[in-house]
């Protein structure tokens, strides 16, 4: 089967190098790519990870710039319709700013790889998130935002809002993936159209890694949109409040 992995990376310029380096040596050789989205740093982050790749002689490594920052979810869909228009198999969201452990990027592919799932998470709420560095009130809220969408998606996820994904494409052509958010939200957004198509979703732990790196998300902001994203989603679906927003989602029409 042909895997990619994607690295989103935004002012990484400091990271994304031992992001690349903690690949392990046989996934980073079997990969049919390995591609980098530079989405409009003002730093160095794109001609790093290129002096990388020349340096190593890492032949299947791409970078890419986006001319304009695409937002956080408009980076994936650029990066998921590559994996789709090249016919990959599956493909990992890595991110750039070395948080996620890439030494367990097999243990995320096996079960995409074995057709056991079209989603795999890497849960940081299945190991020990706090000891792992992660703040109080980000673990808390966490835990509060996958409760509530447990609860109105009928799921038993251990959290919602890691990552360090691993997609099946298959799956993800069958989504209207334009049609989300650009934003940090595309995350949740995403996930409910996974459930809404009865779609295959597992998690594996991972640990938690919070160091010095710029964290570039409103958690006020983000929190909210998940919360609406998840709450306007069940009621469209149980038919108490037909949703706009989800009318285009799911159908491509206009909601009155």
């Amino acid at each position: 089967m042909k895997f990619a992995i994607y690295i989103p990376a935004y002012n990484a310029e400091k990271t994304v190098t031992l992001v690349l380096q903690r690949i392990p040596p046989g996934l980073k050789e079997a990969a049919a790519e390995i591609f980098v989205i530079d989405n409009c740093s003002s730093d160095k982050t794109g001609e790093v990870a290129t002096q990388y790749g020349r340096t190593h002689g890492l032949k299947n490594l791409t970078v890419i710039r986006n001319e304009r920052n695409e937002g956080y979810g408009g980076s994936q869909k650029i990066a998921y319709q590559r994996c789709i228009e090249k016919g990959y198999d599956c493909v990992a969201m890595l991110h750039g700013d070395a948080q996620y452990a890439p030494e367990l990027l097999e243990t995320l592919f096996e079960p995409v790889l074995a057709r056991q799932a079209d989603l795999v998470f890497g849960s940081r709420m299945q190991g020990n998130p706090l000891k792992g560095g992660m703040p109080l009130i980000r673990f808390l809220g966490n835990r509060v935002l996958t409760t509530i969408q447990n609860i109105f998606l009928g799921q038993t996820l251990s959290e919602y809002h890691s990552g360090y994904r691993v997609y099946s494409v298959e799956a993800l052509r069958q989504l209207p993936l334009n049609r989300l958010s650009s934003d940090y939200h595309f995350d949740t957004e995403i996930i409910i159209l996974f459930v809404h198509q009865g779609l295959k979703i597992t998690e594996r732990p991972i640990p938690t890694h919070y160091g010095d790196e710029e964290n570039y998300v409103n958690i006020w902001k983000y929190g909210t949109d998940v919360l609406v994203s998840t709450l306007t989603y069940w009621l469209h679906q149980v038919g108490l409040r037909k949703s706009r927003g989800w009318t285009r989602i799911l159908t491509g029409e206009e909601g009155v």
